[in-house]
């Protein structure tokens, strides 16, 4: 499960076009993964450093996961999602820090130079520090500091484009509707170059897709596949990641 989990991470960041440096190109901040357990001197930390990427085996373990994700109350989390949330730690500072993209995140994340220790511990103790955090953030996690709020936004992104292009793949089409949720009108989902459609498009399909497959779900007996809306706060969260992708594409 997770080799298979970081293949699809690697065909969705080549597929939007995005370079990555592995650890023989670049030593010392190149991208490398490590799968590790527990041991019982030392816990492993799902987590991000200076490209190295480490997965605590266990994630991959259902029973683990699905406890975990019911006790810190994480209806998104997933072994796919723990890939794609700590790639977003290894772009941060490639395409945002040091270009005049900084100045825009700023404004619309806040200042990464806050204290990441401190709002750390202030999130275990107290959980989402901000009243309200639905919003401004797409989870409670992403009010912890802005390097989280940018990549849990940025996750969220890569599995828009995923799932688009999985349902693209295969044929699916949306008769034109209201997606549930959302005041936006929801266009017929056909195949499209994503190179040709723009973000708002691919909103506009993914509030259709997942109005659709949260119908699907009821209608067995399931739970919701996407439970849960974004303000408009998130969606502008989510438009500066796709601009920000574009620019790393065109360098």
């Amino acid at each position: 499960m997770l080799e298979s989990a970081k293949r699809r991470l690697l065909y969705t960041l080549d597929d939007l076009g995005l370079t990555v440096e592995s650890r023989d190109e670049n030593p010392s901040k190149g991208l490398q993964f490590a799968f590790l357990e527990d041991t019982p001197s030392k816990a492993v930390l799902t987590g991000h450093a200076s490209g190295l990427i480490t997965v605590n085996v266990a994630e991959a373990d259902d029973e683990h996961r699905e406890q975990t994700r019911l006790a810190m109350r994480e209806p998104h989390r997933t072994l796919l999602g723990h890939f794609r949330h700590e790639i977003g730690h290894y772009f941060d500072d490639r395409p945002i820090v040091g270009t005049p993209l900084l100045t825009q995140f700023r404004l619309i994340f806040g200042d990464e130079r806050a204290d990441y220790r401190r709002a750390l511990a202030i999130h275990y103790r107290e959980g989402a520090v901000r009243g309200g955090w639905q919003d401004s953030f797409i989870s409670a996690y992403a009010a912890m500091h802005p390097w989280e709020d940018w990549a849990e936004t940025w996750a969220h992104y890569l599995r828009i484009v995923d799932t688009i292009d999985t349902a693209t793949a295969y044929g699916l089409s949306i008769a034109q509707g209201t997606a549930s949720g959302h005041d936006a009108r929801v266009p017929q989902l056909q195949s499209v170059e994503r190179a040709d459609d723009d973000f708002q498009c691919s909103m506009t399909k993914w509030f259709a897709l997942t109005a659709v497959v949260n119908t699907l779900n009821r209608s067995i007996g399931a739970a919701d596949s996407y439970p849960g809306a974004w303000s408009d706060a998130v969606v502008e969260k989510l438009r500066f990641v796709d601009c920000v992708t574009r620019s790393a594409r065109r360098h």
